[in-house]
């Protein structure tokens, strides 16, 4: 069975540059109308941490589900 991750985005750190939604492989994130990065597809998330690793701001963090 697949692992499964929770993807958190704290968006008073997120200034909406988009290096994490160009850097999914699974194109797990977006941007919101509140031209903030949001997990759309959670559940597709593989967990490489590359949205985390390249976040200028260190908004985005990474956990696998319990």
């Amino acid at each position: 069975m697949a692992k499964k991750f929770d993807i958190e985005v704290f968006n008073k750190w997120c200034k909406g540059c988009g290096l994490c939604i160009a850097i999914c492989p699974k194109k797990v994130l977006e941007l919101s109308e509140q031209v903030k990065s949001t997990p759309v597809r959670p559940d597709d998330c593989i967990g490489c941490r590359q949205c985390e690793n390249v976040c200028p701001d260190m908004a985005i963090t990474i956990k696998e589900r319990d």
